[in-house]
């Protein structure tokens, strides 16, 4: 199954349990410890908790394998070698604010390509 596939994957799990505003980043050419974040919000702390334990049920019967978890009531982000996973609360999104951090990993990446 290629890494996109695997995303689609994570996706449709998350979408179908009800997290709120999933988005994927492609660190391809990035210099960073995985080929693909995916984050998404949850709706509440015991939503982050049945997100993550949604996603071991759905995948780990295709052969994903969970590399190692950091989870809280808050924040959950999951280790897939090549892809991360962060399923938080939205006010931990804003705060921590990943998607700047990613964007600007990839902006950077890009332009010194150029």
């Amino acid at each position: 199954m290629t890494i996109d596939e695997r995303i689609d994957q994570i996706v449709a799990v998350l979408d179908e349990k009800k997290a709120e505003e999933i988005e994927v980043f492609n660190l391809d050419d990035a210099d960073y410890i995985a080929d693909r974040v995916v984050i998404a919000n949850s709706l509440n702390p015991k939503h982050t908790q049945a997100l993550f334990d949604q996603l071991k049920e759905a995948l780990k019967p295709k052969g994903e394998t969970f590399l190692h978890a950091d989870t809280s009531d808050e924040w959950v982000v999951a280790d897939l070698g090549d892809i991360l996973i962060h399923i938080m609360i939205p006010e931990y999104r804003q705060r921590y604010s990943l998607e700047a951090f990613l964007s600007e990993l990839i902006a950077n990446q890009r332009q010194s390509k150029q």
